[in-house]
């Protein structure tokens, strides 16, 4: 049994981790962390946990991490930084979900996050938190950069296809249609009922700041240097990634040989759900933590499409499974 701790517990991630944390058979809840919502217990910010959890909601201080194994930090961008520093220092495993460790320049993470790193010395302790692709550096890390909701619907299904050099890659164009959790609770103009409400509306076009990380994983893990576009949408449903990926393939193919890839490397990873020409939904994979994923041909052009939960596969969920990795546990504890 593991001890449990959540910095920004009340938020949307914090409070999916929640939900899955109380049904994983291997943890238990220590430390819920917060600001705002510090004094409050956490059935009073999120009633849906009345009569199953009431837990003090604190400030954070490193003192309180003493019989903390794991701490999980689901922080706006920026805020990370000082506590992931904290947990180290007290050998405290970390599963930072935001965005403040993913890079390892940190000039790209002023430019795309628009702060400064203060933690630089921690970027080399830090591995990212794919499982597929980083399962032997997952077990061993001391902090784990969780991936990015959209970073993490196409780089799975890209990844296999340009380590087998099957697609051009100079020619990548991808679209994303996020829904609105991904945001996070942030009060925007942009972001009211009226505003998303029957309206579909793409945003960040160039400057998204997924975008070195697709850039960087994409190379690390598909072993070439990749063109592409990114363009994020803003759908009006709660929660769901939903990614089209169009590209060419180098050399004459067909539809079997790209499941044959697919099946090399997803085949024992249990989170991958391969469609083959099905094509995926986001409701198929709403409140799991499934990455499904499915194609299309014609010609030398190639489709593909990805579908997962913006808040379990591409934030609570996979870091949970990053802990299970980390603890020894099987990687569907607690999340199927």
């Amino acid at each position: 049994m593991i001890n449990v701790s959540i910095a920004g517990a009340a938020g949307y991630s914090g409070a999916e981790l929640i939900k899955l944390l109380l049904r994983h058979p291997g943890v238990k809840i220590d430390k819920l962390f917060g600001y705002s919502t510090a004094g409050k217990k956490i059935d009073e910010v999120h009633p849906s946990f009345r009569y199953v959890l009431s837990k003090e909601i604190v400030p954070f201080e490193a003192t309180s991490l003493k019989n903390t194994d794991v701490l999980f930090v689901a922080l706006p961008s920026g805020e990370a930084q000082s506590i992931v520093s904290e947990a180290y220092k007290k050998n405290v495993k970390v599963i930072d979900i935001g965005g403040d460790f993913r890079l390892k320049d940190v000039n790209l993470y002023k430019k795309y996050y628009k702060h400064e790193h203060l933690t630089p010395e921690l970027l080399d302790e830090t591995v990212y938190g794919l499982p597929e692709w980083n399962s032997n550096e997952i077990k061993n890390a001391k902090i784990v950069a969780n991936p990015g909701c959209y970073p993490t619907s196409i780089l799975l299904p890209l990844i296999p296809l340009l380590k087998e050099k099957l697609v051009n890659p100079d020619f990548i164009s991808i679209n994303s249609y996020s829904g609105t959790s991904g945001a996070g609770k942030s009060v925007s103009p942009s972001m009211i009922f009226t505003e998303v409400n029957e309206n579909v509306r793409a945003y960040k076009i160039g400057n998204h700041q997924h975008i070195p990380e697709i850039d960087l994983y994409l190379q690390k893990f598909g072993n070439i240097a990749a063109s592409f576009t990114f363009v994020p949408h803003l759908m009006p449903i709660t929660r769901g990634i939903y990614t089209t990926i169009h590209c060419k393939i180098n050399n004459s193919t067909d539809v079997h040989n790209i499941e044959k890839i697919y099946e090399k490397y997803y085949s024992d990873k249990p989170f991958v759900r391969l469609l083959g020409e099905g094509i995926p939904e986001i409701k198929n994979v709403a409140y799991t933590n499934f990455c499904d994923i499915g194609f299309s041909t014609a010609g030398n052009d190639l489709i593909i499409m990805s579908a997962i939960d913006n808040l379990i596969k591409g934030a609570a969920g996979q870091a949970v499974q990053n802990m299970n990795l980390i603890f020894n546990y099987e990687q569907t504890m607690g999340l199927l």
